[in-house]
């Protein structure tokens, strides 16, 4: 299967740094026009299937990719982003005033480390990888997933074996990376950002950490 991974439109949470976690924000207009951009982009690409995480910012990036390929959109609630418990709606600055011994743990990436009423990040990476593999495994030759920056990330570390503490990808609003397992799984491109640019001229997509 070839996979299209998109992490979805810009919030205005992710404008402003605020963590989302599950909570249920939209998209701001940006993040509607980059929708736009990646269904553009998408359009002739021969996808079958689109899978998205049911929270709202990833399913209103989902739905005009899937009308530019006229397919079908699955929902998972795997593929929603890391439950950050009490870190939720704040943003950096106010986590580390309201809780700052659980802020200091999180940030030493610890990755057994559970904020109060959320996940860890193996749990994240766990389920990640899971809902990668099944949706890998599916009956169809090319698919895209929309989901969310943290959770795609979690998958990628699972499924090439890369220790769920580290922090090697960051990945834009709106990007698109590829996944391919015709012969081994390989990721064929990490973070492609040039369909944005109609978007935002100087590529100024803003990235997110939940």
């Amino acid at each position: 299967m070839l996979l299209y991974c998109i992490r979805h439109g810009e919030t205005t949470f992710n404008a402003e740094g605020r963590i989302q976690g599950q909570l249920d924000t939209p998209l701001s207009p940006l993040g509607r026009t980059q929708a736009a951009c990646i269904a553009k982009a998408l359009a002739g690409a021969g996808v079958e299937i689109v899978f998205s995480s049911p929270l709202s910012r990833a399913f209103e990036t989902a739905r005009p990719i899937a009308a530019a390929c006229g397919v079908d959109i699955r929902t998972d609630d795997r593929l929603q982003e890391l439950n950050a418990g009490v870190f939720q709606n704040l943003l950096p600055t106010e986590m580390a005033e309201r809780y700052p011994e659980e802020t200091q743990r999180w940030r030493r990436h610890d990755p057994d480390y559970r904020m109060p009423g959320g996940e860890s990040r193996r749990d994240l990476v766990e389920r990640g990888t899971a809902v990668f593999r099944d949706i890998l495994a599916a009956d169809f030759r090319i698919a895209a997933v929309v989901a969310h920056g943290g959770l795609i990330t979690a998958a990628f570390k699972g499924l090439l074996g890369i220790a769920p503490e580290s922090r090697p990808f960051m990945l834009y609003n709106g990007s698109i990376s590829r996944i391919d397992t015709t012969d081994h799984l390989r990721l064929l491109t990490l973070n492609e950002i040039e369909h944005l640019r109609t978007a935002d001229g100087a590529l100024q997509t803003r990235l997110g950490d939940l």
